[in-house]
């Protein structure tokens, strides 16, 4: 398994921390690919050791590539 995604509650912003426009949008096919990639970030920064056995799909062999970019 991974690691879970953030959760947010209301309201949207919260002491100066603002819940990502993504997860406002009612777009449901990118909320859940924002989680995923939510996902896989926290795993791969806190337990990498989860995704070394984890048979990884394609979707997420691009997600983490993207993660990647974004750190270099």
């Amino acid at each position: 398994g991974l690691l879970e995604y953030p959760q947010y509650t209301r309201p949207a912003d919260y002491e100066g921390r603002k819940v990502p426009d993504v997860l406002l949008s009612g777009d449901h096919e990118k909320i859940r690919i924002w989680r995923l990639k939510q996902s896989l970030k926290l795993t791969k920064e806190r337990r990498p050791d989860l995704l070394e056995n984890r048979i990884l799909s394609e979707e997420e062999k691009d997600l983490l590539q993207e993660i990647e970019e974004e750190t270099d």
